[in-house]
């Protein structure tokens, strides 16, 4: 198995963005059929280290999670949250 996890930090931190992220993300469920598992997070702690929204996915191999970075359902998602974000991390891994 793979697990994907990305963490996103806004812009502008505003509730509007925030939202609009996390409704991009969890609107992937269910659209992407190598994706075996989603879930969006948003930060409580409003730490000047936190990031502000987390995505974790898990995939059955390497070659599903670069299905899904290429998929058709995904790409407008990425497009709009580069465009509200300042920043992000990603950690790629296996695990069993």
């Amino acid at each position: 198995m793979v697990k994907h996890i990305v963490m996103f930090k806004l812009t502008e931190k505003t509730p509007e963005n925030l939202d609009l992220v996390v409704k991009a993300l969890n609107g992937m469920q269910g659209k992407i059929e190598t994706l075996r598992f989603l879930e969006v997070g948003r930060d409580f702690s409003a730490s000047e280290r936190s990031y502000d929204v987390v995505l974790t996915t898990h995939f059955d191999d390497q070659a599903g999670l670069n299905t899904y970075i290429s998929h058709p359902e995904h790409l407008p998602v990425v497009k709009l949250i580069r465009s509200l974000c300042s920043g992000s991390v990603v950690v790629d891994y296996e695990y069993d």
